[in-house]
């Protein structure tokens, strides 16, 4: 059986943990920060854990990370 091809917008975009668990970026940070709240912006510098029910798709995209 050949090698399973990984998505390499997918491998940009996601990181996994120590335990397996998928981790992604927040949205709303790239553009148009002047008129967020300081607390907001600091806030969402934080990576995510991936939802679970999203989670079986993106290990498809990804089978080597």
């Amino acid at each position: 059986m050949p090698k399973m091809k990984t998505k390499r917008a997918a491998k940009k975009r996601l990181k996994k943990t120590a335990t397996g668990k998928l981790m992604r970026a927040g949205a709303f940070k790239q553009h148009k920060l002047e008129h967020k709240h300081p607390k907001r912006r600091r806030h969402s510098r934080k990576n995510r854990v991936v939802a679970k029910a999203d989670e079986r798709v993106l290990k498809v995209l990804v089978p080597y990370l």
